[in-house]
């Protein structure tokens, strides 16, 4: 029986496209830290070569409560390069944020992170982020995605999708 107070879910997208920065941000909408201990940006990208780099190289969970469910959000890398570790933890989840940038719209990362969550069955939610770009097309890349997941054979998903767009 799986529990109805604690949800998983994995934060996927193509490397740059903002899910460390989604994470930061929820966590500092979440409340659960003074301000002091949110001064600086890519809270949980600790690993040293993870701030050189400015990318997220191992996978990362923070609990925000949210009207009596624990939700575990799971950031993973996007880089290519680290698939691996995307895809153990797409495993471990029940739902995905998938997260596209509003201008370059869904990329080959973004098509092996999506395929690996449907594989799993994973509820999703499309984040079409970066939408205050100046070169954003927030509507055309929500169009893309839904063309790469009829692409994928996820033709079910489409009809009541949930959506949001952020910047």
């Amino acid at each position: 029986m799986q529990r109805t107070d604690i949800r998983n879910l994995v934060i996927i997208a193509h490397v740059d496209h903002g899910k460390t920065t989604l994470v930061d941000s929820l966590l500092r909408q979440s409340g659960q830290f003074r301000d002091s201990q949110l001064q600086q940006d890519c809270i949980l990208d600790s690993n040293e070569l993870e701030r050189e780099r400015g990318i997220t190289i191992l996978a990362k969970n923070i609990a925000i409560p949210y009207q009596g469910v624990k939700i575990n959000l799971i950031d993973t890398p996007g880089h290519a390069d680290f698939g691996g570790e995307v895809e153990r933890v797409i495993r471990m989840a029940d739902g995905a944020l998938v997260l596209v940038d509003a201008a370059e719209g869904p990329l080959p990362q973004t098509r092996f992170v999506l395929s690996k969550a449907l594989e799993c069955g994973l509820q999703l939610i499309v984040v079409v982020n970066k939408i205050d770009r100046s070169d954003a097309r927030p509507h055309e890349v929500l169009d893309e995605t839904l063309e790469l997941l009829l692409e994928l054979g996820a033709a079910e998903y489409l009809d009541d999708l949930p959506h949001l767009f952020a910047s």
